[in-house]
């Protein structure tokens, strides 16, 4: 996936929305428990030394979303900055992993009774900062990576609950290194996250 599929996408959805009459749009916002992959030390490219799960830490998001009405179905579309964080345990001491990307999130629901529905689709996200504590970033497999999203929501009036599970697809791993070292430390950066959301909705109900 490139930056141009991206806009495409983007655009496409943002086409669909405003063509349909049965659309609305809104904000949200919602805190995460975040976990991401295993981190490597490798010295001078030889034997590993460290192979480090990590542990969760909370983390949070902000953004907007759109709502196409499609019959019994709906097409969620949204667009979020995201935060998360995680910990390690580095030359026994407790470091913390940040990364922060944009989200857009491509979601089929279905109402199931009264205000609950459930939704699933794939995330597009694209990272725009890493960092390990104390450690100099050197690169990033890659930019833009894809993952899943599943969850619940309730809507009650202008006002929506929800809780999904996020899973990133593409295996991305970040490189750093020590400052002034031949150490070179290998991080999976895929999330994987519990997210929950409150979000509402800006235009009336049709």
């Amino acid at each position: 996936m490139n930056k141009r599929i991206l806009i495409l996408s983007i655009a496409f959805i943002a086409m669909i929305f405003y063509a349909n009459a049965q659309s609305s749009f809104g904000v949200k916002a919602g805190l995460s428990y975040n976990t991401t992959g295993e981190l490597k030390e490798f010295v001078n490219e030889t034997g590993t030394i460290i192979d480090n799960k990590g542990s969760g830490k909370s983390g949070y998001n902000f953004g907007i979303y759109g709502k196409i009405g499609l019959g019994p179905i709906y097409l969620r579309p949204e667009l979020v900055y995201t935060k998360t964080t995680s910990k390690y345990i580095l030359n026994l001491e407790s470091v913390d992993y940040k990364m922060s990307k944009l989200d857009l999130p491509v979601l089929v629901g279905i109402k199931v009774i009264g205000p609950l529905s459930v939704y699933a689709g794939p995330t597009f996200q694209y990272v725009l900062d890493n960092d390990l504590q104390g450690l100099q970033y050197e690169n990033v497999e890659n930019d833009f990576t894809i993952g899943l999203n599943f969850g619940a929501s309730l809507e009650l009036g202008r006002l929506g609950l929800d809780v999904r599970y996020e899973r990133g697809f593409t295996q991305n791993e970040v490189e750093f290194t020590g400052v002034g070292s031949n150490v070179i430390y290998r991080l999976d950066s895929r999330p994987e996250q519990i997210i929950f959301g409150l979000s509402y909705r800006l235009t009336a109900k049709k």
